[in-house]
């Protein structure tokens, strides 16, 4: 028997995975997570097993308030194998963009959909593979000064001005952009909620 999927939980301060939920019509209440994926970086372990990782501990550590449908995701760029998250200061951003740029590059978002009345939870890892164009350095100068690439895994936003820097996408587009609208479907299906 399946439930219509109203409300979620979400264990994340990014406003571009709560504007995806509310474009799925569901009410979205943010909680917060003591989990701080920065101390728990453990770079030995691959760019995807990481992002799994971190959005296992995003749910794992957040608060229990909100609605019993939990949602937590972590999104890693991974570079042959080097794996970018948010980048710590502007010159670290500028160097993720030139390592970036003209190459293709693998985006892995992990997430936790989880019904915490139940217990019972789906977790796993999407990816999608990214390449950039050849731009020169005073142009991401540019992109790094509107600031933009501050709060972003691998110091860009597909969804915004970075998309100037992406010459194509294969894969997912949601994937890169940090939540995999359709897997996250499929893992509500699986915990008996329906989204259409």
């Amino acid at each position: 028997m399946t439930e219509r999927l109203r409300a979620v939980a979400l264990a994340s301060a990014s406003p571009r995975r709560r504007e995806l939920l509310r474009a799925l019509g569901l009410d979205v209440t943010i909680v917060s997570s003591a989990y701080d994926e920065r101390s728990h970086e453990k770079w030995s372990a691959s760019p995807a097993q990481l992002a799994l990782e971190n959005a296992v501990g995003k749910a794992a550590c957040a608060e229990q308030a909100g609605p019993p449908v939990l949602l937590a995701a972590d999104t890693i760029v991974d570079l042959d194998g080097q794996a970018f998250g948010k980048p710590n200061s502007s010159s670290q951003a500028g160097a993720m963009l030139r390592g970036l740029r003209g190459r293709r590059h693998t985006v892995h978002t992990g997430y936790v959909v989880m019904d915490r009345r139940s217990g019972r939870r789906v977790a796993a890892v999407q990816s999608a593979q990214v390449e950039f164009l050849d731009i020169e350095d005073a142009v991401i100068d540019r992109y790094v000064e509107t600031g933009e690439p501050m709060d972003k895994a691998g110091a860009y936003g597909v969804q915004g001005l970075g998309a100037l820097l992406v010459s194509s996408i294969a894969g997912d587009f949601y994937t890169v952009m940090g939540l995999p609208i359709a897997r996250i479907g499929l893992a509500c299906a699986t915990l008996g909620y329906e989204l259409l």
